[in-house]
């Protein structure tokens, strides 16, 4: 056995240990919808204070997926916006909380 194989071992073990867990049929009534649509209905829908939107799109993906996209979203969001006005992402972030240590926007 190679190093390679050696230092692969343990991790065969876990992956042939346990068969495989059947995914159910999809149901081909309803939409489908991935993590980044997830987020950005969901996003929207809590700024417009739309309940029953909120609902629906949290429905869409597992609640640990729709963190993972909204985390996402506001990520790419703040570093968009950084850019648009040329200041730091750190100022941004801070700003559009409201917390010490924000850069007043600079004027071109």
């Amino acid at each position: 056995m190679t190093a390679v194989g050696r230092a692969l071992a343990p991790l065969r073990k876990v992956f042939t240990a346990h068969p495989p867990v059947p995914v159910p049929p999809r149901d081909p009534a309803r939409p489908r919808h991935n993590v980044f649509e997830a987020a950005a209905t969901y996003v929207t829908a809590s700024a417009e204070d739309d309940a029953d939107r909120l609902d629906e799109a949290a429905g869409w993906v597992a609640p640990d997926a729709l963190a993972f996209g909204i985390n996402e979203l506001a990520c790419r969001a703040v570093i968009a916006l950084a850019r648009e006005r040329g200041q730091p992402v750190e100022a941004v972030a801070r700003g559009l909380l409201g917390l010490p240590g924000a850069e007043p926007p600079r004027t071109v």
